[in-house]
């Protein structure tokens, strides 16, 4: 770059910055939902200043693309642990026979034509209690999506977990796809994931 005259140096750089932003936007929709959440590491294309033409086009050739607000995904306010009591003890903690608990949930989606496409999903734990002796449990999750207020998709699901006997606990891991929703842009729309008991 040392040799370029100014002119080409300037255009390099930003054919640079388009390559790389459209790399990042056809990349956004792969790999693992559940992914580390921590701060991307710096790159070039943080650090460039592509025209807002150039971003437009980077935009274009990535078709159909990520959502750029795709929709929060919230635990529904008391869905957010499950505790299972025998003999209708409940708030007894030496009647526990286990409880769940939700460890993570996250989503990704894509929109076109239209609609938003919602990839939804949560990670949990079953913990046996004093009173518990199950091999296995059927975890009750129910997803709902609201558009400006009014549900789009409410499901719910019985997660089979298998309760490992030496540590008396069990994981489950639950993805929903292709949930499709009108979407324009604008709508304020919200992805609701909690126990459904």
């Amino acid at each position: 770059m040392a040799f370029l005259s100014s002119p080409v140096r300037t255009l390099a750089v930003r054919l640079g910055a388009v390559a790389a932003t459209a790399l990042l936007l056809s990349g956004c929709s792969m790999g693992n939902m559940f992914g580390s959440a921590g701060p991307a590491p710096a790159s070039s294309a943080q650090t460039a200043n592509p025209t807002a033409q150039e971003l437009s086009v980077a935009a274009t050739n990535a078709l159909p693309a990520i959502a750029t607000e795709c929709p929060p995904i919230k635990v529904r306010r008391g869905g957010e642990a499950l505790f299972f009591y025998g003999k209708g003890k409940v708030g007894d903690a030496h009647a526990l026979n286990y409880q769940a608990v939700l460890d993570k949930q996250s989503r990704n989606c894509v929109a076109s034509n239209g609609l938003i496409t919602v990839k939804m999903g949560v990670v949990g734990r079953v913990l046996l209690g004093p009173a518990g002796n199950q091999a296995s449990v059927d975890v009750p999750i129910r997803f709902a999506v609201e558009r400006d207020g009014v549900p789009m998709y409410s499901e719910r699901y019985e997660i089979p977990t298998a309760i490992n006997p030496s540590s008396q606990s069990g994981e489950f891991v639950k993805v929903i796809e292709n949930v499709a929703i009108p979407y324009t842009g604008g709508e304020d729309i919200t992805i609701w994931v909690g126990f459904d008991s």
